[in-house]
């Protein structure tokens, strides 16, 4: 099989890559440099560098021919700030490669397609009393993704949409998602605990996200569909233990859940801080305590299903958070995580 990939070089498309070629397939990426410095960037995976979204029709179909299976490993998720109004970037990262993209795949005979999505679109239909989709514009767009990726199935193209939680894992040479946790939880190093929700959430190592690619991307004729994906359900409270242990200040830090009530009232002046940087959230802060109150927990059987084995997820959250901890302090030159 051939695999045409949109974010080959990123943490979890490179992931994917290595384990494609290891089963022998072929893997051709668009992506923009530079590439992170000392990344294991499989040697056989064939580069196309520039940005995708500036390649004519011809010249995207030229990079497809031959192919059998597109995987779009690229966008945004709701830990990246925009000004307002938010959605339009997340429309712009997230949803409009694919509006461009799928039908161009179809026209040249691929066969199946694997976008990387959120779980927060299985919490939305999981939960559709709460209104998430109303109040949380990264909610919608991640719906509204997978609806875009459904309207291009028929008999002759199908569609993987994988709803990926908190992932673990590193790059070397790349900046993590996770300094956006350090840069809030760091306000409260000299107190002598630390204020969290008490919900938990699913998550899996970086090397189980590529295995779960390659497993959709190995499967055709499924019509669409839109899985669920973790492998791993732990709470705040030992996630936050790992954190601090991460971070050089030991597991025994003591952790205070509190309710949601509680949580929103300190969320005043993080609304306040957006309004002045011209920030508007993915996610309504106001809403963001009732979220983070849940154990949105998944079963590991829909990741089992397309090929993911164990992995060692604590290891990964310790690495994942000490390179953020040296991107935070400054002690690491990074490469931030890019949208395109």
């Amino acid at each position: 099989m051939k695999v045409f990939m949109i974010g080959g070089t990123g943490l979890l498309g490179c992931e994917a890559a290595r384990i494609f070629i290891e089963k022998g397939h072929q893997v051709k990426s668009v992506a923009l440099p530079p590439l992170p410095e000392g990344a294991p960037i499989p040697e056989e995976m064939e580069i196309i560098f520039g940005d995708i979204n500036k390649k004519s029709d011809d010249e995207i179909l030229s990079m497809l021919e031959g192919c059998d299976s597109f995987v779009f490993a690229a966008g945004v998720d709701e830990r990246v700030e925009f000004p307002a109004p938010v959605y339009d970037y997340y429309y712009k990262y997230n949803i409009a490669p694919l509006e461009r993209i799928l039908p161009l795949c179809k026209k040249a005979g691929l066969k199946n397609a694997v976008v990387l999505g959120s779980y927060f679109s299985y919490l939305s239909k999981k939960k559709p009393e709460m209104g998430l989709l109303e109040r949380n514009p990264y909610f919608k767009s991640r719906i509204e993704q997978e609806k875009v990726c459904e309207s291009f199935c028929d008999d002759t193209f199908s569609a993987t949409v994988l709803e990926l939680p908190y992932i673990f894992g590193t790059q070397k040479g790349r900046r993590p998602v996770w300094v956006v946790l350090i840069e809030q939880i760091a306000g409260m190093d000299k107190l002598p605990f630390t204020l969290y929700p008490k919900g938990g959430t699913a998550m899996l190592t970086v090397r189980q996200v590529g295995q779960v690619i390659v497993g959709a991307a190995e499967q055709t004729g499924k019509g669409f569909q839109a899985i669920p994906i973790g492998m791993y359900n732990m709470n705040w409270k030992k996630f936050l233990s790992i954190v601090y242990d991460a971070r050089g200040m030991g597991k025994d830090r003591k952790i205070i859940g509190v309710p949601p009530w509680m949580m929103r009232m300190g969320m005043s002046g993080i609304i306040k801080d957006y309004e002045e940087r011209g920030i508007e959230s993915g996610m309504d802060p106001l809403q963001l305590p009732d979220i983070m109150d849940i154990n949105l927990f998944i079963p590991p059987k829909y990741a089992k299903s397309l090929g993911a084995t164990e992995d060692d997820i604590e290891a990964a959250i310790f690495d994942s958070i000490k390179l953020s901890e040296e991107a935070y302090k400054g002690t690491a030159e990074l490469l931030d995580m890019k949208g395109e």
